[in-house]
């Protein structure tokens, strides 16, 4: 007798109800909530058809009535609580997706009890965890966050909040634009206060919706009335470059209604709004260590422990710098034709601006010894070279090492500029990890080209353009801008009314000076630099032996 034997089912085959699968897939391109419950009523009260529906059926079910049209299908979140009921009594396992969805379609916007909605969304969310072993990610909290801002329940948004920091999750703009909303409408200043500074350590530039929250609040009553009519400006003063020279986060400052306005940036750097000088900010004092530290660690994990061990204690003996060049960038910038080489001239036009520019101060090249050792061959570039060494102006990296650890240690520790074309993209930086590389990078890396054998430096932008909180309590809040033109960037600019007022001296972020604007000279260099990114990159070469 013949034995017959189960076909397996096919790779990627839609489950044990393939038929309600096509069903589905169908009313989900055609947004059909209601033809898909029709069909999952139809399928789980079939006695002939399994008892339990694939995952993925329940999630797509889920989904659907998530985003559902509410005006066609009213009844979505009964639905879906009778779906994941269906999925829990058959043994199904539920995912974040899962949950998310269900929280989603229970805390719409047309709840008939917003308040009670809500709390019900919430608590999905908050034992997901407890019950079915899930994490809860960011768009799990969004429509529970949403659903209380609309419920006007200011207590309960912050304990969503509060879940979200002991989850691990880290809200975005949208989410503090909710928070800073809710805590607007309840007036709570203490908690906006709160909720301005997370917004500015979220984002550089906010949206239209976001702007609108920050005029709402600074255009009340509560707002008028939040303030102390006295501080202690050094104490301020001295907080706001320990906080990297954007704001001092002591409170509101001063009393009164505010003044908001959306204005531009002049070419002075000045709000043309109050006359405020905008500042540059850089990561603070705290960041800066923490950044310098991971830095040596990574290095001392790759490169040889004692070689660069014995580089950090010459710097702590060296630290009047004012800037750190990587040579080998330079010297080989545009290097790469027939007759290129290295070429110590263009190294040497570098160290001359820069001199220029810092009153005969020297920088520090990092340069690898196997060049050194083969430049030294030839007598004029040995005359450079021995100029540079008596004057404390070069650090030769050791055969074996990657001197982009030395100069990016460097410019770090001393806090200082770093003169390079290189990106900083390559692996190394990737290892970092760290989410004010890329703000570090921005207010410390001075960019090159060459005109006529003559340096040409691009310093670091005069301003900011990122929240600010400045010495006299004013706030400047840009707008996000998609041409990314400066020139016409909207700010809110937002102060009581008497209290900006011009610095009487230059301006300084974490010790650094702030250079003035760019002149017409270095505008022009911006488009030269674009012109020869692509062979400025390619110009770079590793040195290891």
């Amino acid at each position: 007798m013949a034995t017959t034997t189960r076909r397996r089912p096919r790779r990627g085959s839609k489950g044990s109800n393939p038929d309600l699968s096509r069903t589905l897939t169908d009313c989900t391109r055609r947004g059909d909530a209601a033809a898909a419950i029709a069909a999952f009523d139809d399928a789980v009260s079939d006695p002939d058809a399994p008892a339990r529906l694939a995952a993925h059926q329940y999630n797509q079910l889920l989904h659907l009535l998530a985003t559902a049209d509410r005006s066609s299908f009213p009844s979505a979140a009964a639905a879906a609580r009778r779906v994941f009921a269906h999925m829990l009594q058959a043994g199904a396992p539920p995912s974040e997706a899962t949950i998310t969805s269900l929280a989603r379609v229970t805390a719409a916007p047309d709840a008939d009890n917003p308040a009670s909605a809500a709390d019900e969304a919430f608590e999905l969310v908050a034992t997901m965890r407890e019950k079915h072993g899930l994490a809860p990610r960011l768009r799990s909290y969004s429509p529970v966050l949403a659903a209380f801002r609309r419920a006007g329940d200011a207590s309960k948004a912050y304990a969503v909040e509060a879940h979200m920091a002991a989850s691990g999750v880290s809200p975005e703009e949208p989410e503090l634009a909710a928070l800073l909303d809710i805590s607007s409408t309840a007036g709570d200043a203490d908690k906006v206060y709160e909720y301005m500074h997370k917004l500015r350590q979220t984002v550089d530039c906010v949206t239209e919706e976001t702007a609108q929250v920050v005029e709402g609040w600074f255009s009340s009553d509560n707002a008028g009335v939040a303030g102390k009519a006295e501080w202690d400006a050094a104490q301020v003063k001295d907080a706001i470059v320990l906080n990297g020279g954007g704001c001092h986060r002591l409170g509101w400052l001063g009393t009164g209604p505010w003044t908001v306005q959306r204005v531009r940036a002049g070419a002075d750097c000045q709000c043309a709004g109050c006359k405020c000088q905008l500042a540059c900010v850089d990561i603070d004092m705290e960041e800066t260590q923490r950044f310098a530290d991971a830095v040596a660690a990574l290095a001392l994990e790759r490169e040889t422990k004692a070689n660069f061990s014995q580089f950090q204690e010459w710097l702590e003996e060296n630290k009047e710098y004012e800037a750190i060049v990587d040579g080998a960038n330079i010297a080989l910038y545009q290097q790469n034709f027939a007759e290129g080489g290295f070429s110590l001239t263009q190294l040497d036009a570098v160290i001359t601006e820069l001199r220029g520019r810092y009153h005969g101060k020297w920088p520090l090249v990092i340069l690898h010894n196997k060049r050194i050792a083969k430049l030294m061959e030839n007598s004029s570039n040995r005359h450079l070279i021995e100029t540079w060494r008596a004057n404390g102006a070069l650090y030769t990296t050791p055969s074996g090492s990657n001197d982009d650890w030395y100069w990016l240690y460097a410019a770090i520790k001393l806090n200082c500029l770093l003169v390079t074309n290189d990106e900083m993209r390559d692996h190394i930086f990737e290892l970092l990890g760290s989410s004010f590389f890329p703000k570090w990078k921005h207010r410390h890396r001075v960019k090159y080209t060459f005109n006529k054998g003559k340096a040409v430096l691009v310093m670091p932008p005069p301003y900011s353009s990122e929240i600010q909180e400045s010495e006299v309590g004013s706030w400047h809040v840009p707008l996000e801008e998609k041409s990314g033109d400066e020139r016409v960037r909207i700010w809110l600019c937002i102060g009581r009314t008497g209290t900006c007022k011009e610095p009487d001296e230059v301006p300084t972020t974490n010790g650094v000076v702030q250079e003035v604007p760019p002149n017409e000279e270095s505008n022009g260099v911006q488009q030269s630099l674009q012109e020869d990114k692509a062979e400025s990159i390619t110009g770079k070469r590793k040195d290891r032996d």
